[in-house]
């Protein structure tokens, strides 16, 4: 749902300059310019929904800002720290922004495939299976954090198929994403081209289209939920 006012017209064409610049510097340096770039992304993102929905939140979208909040923390945390600190703080407010997205998505879940059409379950089960499987070798003392993350974020992933295409692209390409920093710490042998701009790329599509797809579903008619827990 591309907003359809000049402030948030606006808005939407700052975020997407800041992701251009972000990914170009991914490809072409200057490296000290990342960090910077990406900590803008969420924010800017963040205002382009609070712009849209052009009226008081509700549960869905104000969870929503919550998520960008702690996926903005875990875009700048890492940068105050080095190492596995800075890693684990990364993880620790993604996993954080992933829970948030969960219940926030979970409302919806009868129209998710958790209930309709259940065989497209299995790609999605089946690449969380696999994302552990190779990875889980090289976790050591981190072996459950990181289950528990990779069932969280296929959850998120299946959950997001109940509020139509747009959030269920995002949530699928969330799921990719993350997955690309757990090969990178945990396979090292998998040395992918540009990684990083691999990572950025299908980050910043999968938070633009939750974001979009979850204002196009707040307008639709009559949003159709399960319960109100």
């Amino acid at each position: 749902m591309i907003p359809d006012r000049p402030l948030p017209r606006a808005l939407l064409a700052l975020f997407a300059l800041i992701c251009l610049v972000h990914l170009w510097i991914q490809v072409f340096g200057p490296e000290s310019w990342s960090r910077p770039t990406q900590v803008a992304l969420m924010p800017a993102l963040a205002l382009v929904l609070v712009a849209a929905a052009g009226r008081p939140l509700g549960r869905l979208l104000g969870l929503t800002v919550v998520a960008l909040v702690f996926s903005w923390l875990g875009d700048t945390a890492p940068g105050l720290a080095s190492g596995d600190t800075a890693f684990l703080l990364m993880v620790g407010f993604f996993l954080i922004a992933q829970v948030v997205y969960v219940v926030a998505f979970w409302r919806y879940r009868a129209e998710s495939v958790l209930y309709r059409r259940r065989l497209l379950l299995v790609p999605y089960v089946g690449y969380v299976a696999a994302l552990v499987w190779i990875c889980a070798p090289n976790t050591g003392p981190l072996l459950v954090p990181v289950l528990l993350y990779g069932l969280l974020l296929g959850l998120m992933a299946i959950l997001s198929t109940g509020l139509g295409p747009w959030v269920a692209a995002g949530g699928a390409l969330f799921l990719i994403s993350d997955s690309l920093i757990a090969l990178n710490a945990f396979a090292p042998d998998l040395d992918l081209p540009q990684r990083d701009l691999l990572v950025m790329s299908t980050y910043i599509a999968a938070q633009t289209l939750i974001v979009l797809g979850l204002l196009r579903f707040e307008r639709a008619p009559e949003p159709r939920v399960t319960s109100n827990v």
